[in-house]
């Protein structure tokens, strides 16, 4: 009889996993690599042995983010390229002048922070804390979902160690998810121009920012000067700062809604341990295939549906104002059209990066109803002015919703109707959002604030 005691089954799984991650396995680490839907070049796949090392020591409940951080920023920061000092200097010089030109045609709160000129990694850092913020409803539903059936498809007599590593596994899941959206956020630091490119407020403290690199290579290939491309590029996103930060509760409505989204995505277990009953080390495609295609996420319950429809109302009502006092701010452009028809197609259809969160987090950042929601929001500034359509930012309850989107003419008889103003419950909501912080210094992340009623 041997006297050594006998070894915790969580220790022994650990120091399984140990020698696999220091290369003492038979096992291939770019089969794992390539299974997670990461790339499996020899970079790649010491990062990841090097990420779930580092995984296994981690002891929080929740992920270690630090993983997408660090991911989405070596992506970055591959072929970036100095601001041209030349560049810098039009570009700033267009932020100026696209605000003068918002206030000839908009009657919403100006910035209190500089425009910013961004690198491709400076955005990553920046936008990383709402990403996980989105993200991490659907990474630890797969962490547990993994965890789970791992411990369920075990052979009997590797059953007591797994059900000693739950946490182990859960960490190591997350982690790999992790990576995932650092891929995801990485890729979209090479395609977004602006800090609202993608619709969402990214940015806190209703920050104002272009990615030169990204810009110049928007504008390659359109035959429009480059300093049209910059002024139409740079109102717009002054334009999407500015309607956050005066509708106060507009950021938070939005994010809750994303995240009363996320929060309901289960994991089809069923389909998970088909893979892993069936899964082969030598060949991780069907595996890899089912973590990227979002086939793990199950159709959409109706709660989801009805979060989805806010979100899209939500987003299609913020592109298409942004469009609208765009194009009546961008009248000395003679290429103006050339540039919105450009970034309406963009946005349409999303580039890559986008894709690829849609079937991570099973969640598409796109304004469906964009042009409906342009040609509502111009027939309010015919009909009542930009100053009447500005006010229908003032409060949730007198936004526009779907069925105006659906009927502008309704919408616009109700107003030139008049229709009575919120009671005094509803302006004290109201001007407590509206409240500017001294100094322009920001509302806090993470705010437990309780979302005001929805669109």
């Amino acid at each position: 009889m041997s006297d050594e005691p006998d070894k915790n089954p969580e220790d022994e799984f650990a120091d399984m996993l140990r020698q696999f991650l220091s290369g003492n396995s038979d096992l291939d680490p770019s089969k794992l690599a390539s299974a997670a839907g990461l790339p499996s070049d020899p970079a790649a796949v010491a990062q990841l042995m090097q990420q779930l090392q580092r995984a296994m020591q981690h002891t929080g409940d929740g992920v270690d983010w630090k993983v997408a951080l660090e991911a989405a920023q070596e992506i970055a920061s591959k072929d970036a390229i100095s601001i041209d000092p030349g560049i810098r200097s039009a570009l700033e010089q267009a932020l100026h002048v696209a605000e003068l030109w918002l206030d000839e045609v908009t009657f919403v709160t100006e910035l209190a922070a500089t425009p910013k000129l961004l690198s491709r990694k400076e955005w990553v850092t920046a936008t990383m804390p709402v990403w996980t913020q989105l993200a991490e409803p659907v990474a630890l539903s797969i962490a547990d979902a993994l965890t789970r059936v791992l411990k369920e498809q075990a052979p009997e007599e590797l059953s007591g160690m797994m059900a000693g590593a739950s946490q182990l596994m859960r960490n190591i899941g997350g982690a790999l998810f992790a990576m995932q959206l650092g891929q995801v956020v990485g890729q979209l630091s090479t395609e977004v121009v602006s800090g609202g490119d993608v619709g969402i407020p990214l940015l806190s403290d209703q920050q104002a920012a272009l990615v030169p690199q990204n810009l110049a290579e928007f504008g390659d290939g359109l035959d429009i000067a480059p300093d049209q491309v910059q002024l139409y590029l740079s109102v717009r996103e002054i334009a999407h700062a500015r309607l956050f930060r005066h509708a106060k509760w507009l950021r938070l409505h939005m994010i809750s809604s994303i995240t009363e989204f996320a929060r309901g995505i289960s994991i089809d277990t069923d389909r998970l341990e088909e893979l892993a009953s069936g899964f082969d080390p030598s060949n991780p495609e069907e595996l890899r295939q089912a973590m990227v295609s979002g086939a793990l996420i199950p159709p959409k319950s109706d709660a989801q549906q009805q979060a989805l429809a806010r979100l899209e109302t939500t987003l299609a009502l913020v592109e298409g104002w942004v469009d609208v006092v765009t194009a009546a701010a961008t009248v000395r452009l003679p290429k103006r059209d050339a540039v919105a028809e450009t970034v309406r197609r963009r946005r349409a259809t999303g580039g890559p990066a986008e894709s690829a969160f849609s079937t991570l987090v099973g969640l598409e950042l796109r304004p469906r109803r964009l042009r409906e929601a342009a040609a509502m929001w111009q027939a309010v500034t015919d009909a009542v002015g930009a100053e009447g359509r500005d006010a229908l930012w003032s409060h949730p309850d007198v936004v526009p919703t779907s069925e105006d989107i659906d009927d502008p003419a309704g919408l616009v008889a109700r107003l030139l109707a008049g229709e009575p103003e919120p009671d005094e419950m509803d302006q004290a909501i109201a001007d407590f959002f509206r409240e500017e912080e001294s100094g322009g210094a920001s509302e806090a992340e993470g705010d437990d604030t309780p979302a005001p009623p929805v669109v």
